[in-house]
């Protein structure tokens, strides 16, 4: 078959098959009315022909014809066209029948006669549907082919950076310390640069600072012998030494109280522990990776983290940037989390729904997206997901979308509110043909304030 998709066509391409010459030219002539590129066959066999030499975004089919019926030429589409839909068409409707065609995948079904509203309809919300699913067959292929980094998944400066920073790293010995905010992604980095290090047949052991009670830290990063303090029935090895050969990913670091922040520089330094209750230290072979959601140098300044372990652990610093800061990464994030959240099902998402995902700020970022989503598969069962099935705080938020975004990088705010000011100043007077009353009243200002406006800005 020719390799023509329907991704490189412009206008729709329909076929028409129905063994009644008059209905089938109507058809023809009222689709072509409608900017659609249409084709006609006058039975199943000749609809097939078509098929094997043409790509078709959708074929309108009646259901009883001599030879080949409705619901065969359907199976064979799903055959040789699986990106085509099919529409139905019959004057001898049954409910079983209907139930058949949708069970085998027809997209709809008319009950002829029909109105012509209702065919322009049915017609635009499969090819509607059409290009959702064709859009999520691009986006994996995107994803498939570009934008992924192991688990993590962007095309947005930011993140491309990011992958070669990694890429950098992952085969050096070099401590790293990862920063940015909760939902970011920091333990997906750690273990990205652990899988492209030597060390990825070791282990990956990863834990987090701040959920261990202090007292016990020193043993669950260092272990400890039988008889060491009251419960040590036996002996017990650390995560330093379940790490040995690998990585150890020390998350929230900044949660580590005083004493044990001395242990750790220690075990940097000298690459040896000692357990609780052992008299003598062992050599490890750890790679330390750590992440924190808190700004290290500003507790460093405050004194309640030392400076020589923030040195110590700070050889490499990867800062991950929020979702707000990248929305283009959206609708791949998107994408990627639907099949992770549901591979057994082929899921679209409809462009309400995306603008809604795209104006929200995500405080929690990827792992709030993630969230939402999961929240999205479990409440709809559609192919294509809707904006009814978003929370209703996040759905009433994204609807009012700030009029201005601070570029990742910033700006001067005096420059920027004189730049609009003077834009909207240009406009009114332009709108008003240069009578400054009206554009006074235009911008809700006196003429005298007015007046002093365009003198400070030279106009």
């Amino acid at each position: 078959m020719p390799a023509e998709t329907n991704l490189q066509r412009q206008a729709p391409h329909l076929l028409v098959v129905d063994d009644e010459v008059s209905l089938r030219e109507f058809l023809c002539l009222m689709l072509e009315g409608e900017g659609y590129q249409v084709d006609s066959a006058a039975d199943g066999a000749q609809a097939l022909q078509r098929l094997e030499q043409q790509a078709y975004d959708l074929v309108l089919t009646d259901l009883r014809m001599p030879g080949t019926d409705g619901l065969e030429l359907l199976r064979q589409v799903q055959r040789l066209r699986t990106d085509t839909l099919v529409v139905l068409m019959t004057a001898y409707a049954t409910a079983e029948q209907a139930v058949e065609a949708m069970k085998q995948g027809a997209y709809d079904y008319l009950i002829k006669p029909f109105k012509n509203d209702e065919l322009r309809l049915v017609i635009r919300k499969a090819l509607g549907h059409q290009a959702l699913r064709l859009e999520n067959q691009r986006l994996r292929q995107v994803l498939d082919q570009r934008h992924r980094f192991d688990q993590l998944v962007g095309k947005s400066p930011a993140m491309c950076q990011l992958y070669q920073l990694i890429e950098r790293v992952a085969p050096t010995s070099a401590s790293v310390l990862i920063t940015g905010e909760s939902g970011t992604g920091k333990e997906l980095v750690a273990r990205a640069i652990h899988e492209h290090s030597p060390r990825a047949p070791g282990s990956f052991v990863a834990v987090n600072c701040g959920a261990i009670p202090e007292q016990l830290l020193e043993t669950e990063l260092f272990g400890h012998e039988k008889g060491a303090f009251t419960g040590a029935v036996h002996k017990k090895n650390g995560l330093f030494d379940q790490a040995s050969g690998g990585t150890l990913f020390l998350d929230e670091v900044a949660e580590l109280p005083p004493h044990m922040q001395v242990k750790l520089l220690r075990a940097l330094q000298e690459r040896r522990i000692r357990p609780v209750g052992a008299a003598d230290e062992h050599a490890v072979d750890v790679r330390v990776v750590a992440a924190t959601n808190q700004d290290v140098a500003s507790r460093v300044e405050q004194g309640s983290f030392r400076q020589d372990l923030f040195y110590r652990l700070n050889v490499v610093h990867l800062q991950l940037p929020p979702l707000r800061q990248r929305p283009e990464d959206i609708p791949l994030l998107v994408e990627a989390l639907c099949q992770k959240l549901a591979p057994q099902r082929k899921i679209a998402v409809a462009p309400e729904l995306m603008r809604h995902l795209l104006d929200y700020d995500w405080p929690g970022n990827v792992r709030e997206l993630e969230n939402v989503l999961e929240r999205c598969l479990i409440l709809d069962s559609a192919e294509v997901l809707g904006v009814q099935c978003l929370p209703p705080d996040l759905c009433g938020r994204s609807q009012s979308p700030p009029l201005v975004r601070l570029p990742p990088e910033g700006l001067q705010l005096e420059d920027y509110l004189q730049q609009v000011e003077r834009q909207l100043l240009d406009q009114a007077l332009q709108r008003c043909q240069g009578v400054r009353s009206r554009a006074a009243r235009l911008l809700g200002l006196s003429f005298r304030s007015l007046r002093y406006r365009l003198q400070k800005l030279g106009l």
